[in-house]
């Protein structure tokens, strides 16, 4: 249930700053399927690459957490 919220919240805040998962994956210097798997919840992220995802994303991780506790 948590990876599933974890991924959902990460397609959400790439969703919200209007950006495609390329996009995402240019500024990451990863391929797209970097991106794929990690939304779908297949890859799991360390908190600092969740951090540099937040950085492509332009929000801060703090803010990402916030919004991870209260959903």
């Amino acid at each position: 249930m948590k990876k599933s919220r974890l991924a959902s919240l990460l397609r959400k805040i790439r969703v919200d700053a209007g950006l495609t998962q390329v996009q995402v994956a240019e500024r990451l210097r990863e391929p797209q399927s970097y991106v794929s798997k990690y939304e779908s919840g297949e890859q799991r992220l360390d908190l600092i690459e969740i951090e540099e995802v937040c950085k492509a994303v332009g929000i801060p991780l703090r803010d990402f957490i916030e919004r991870y506790l209260e959903s």
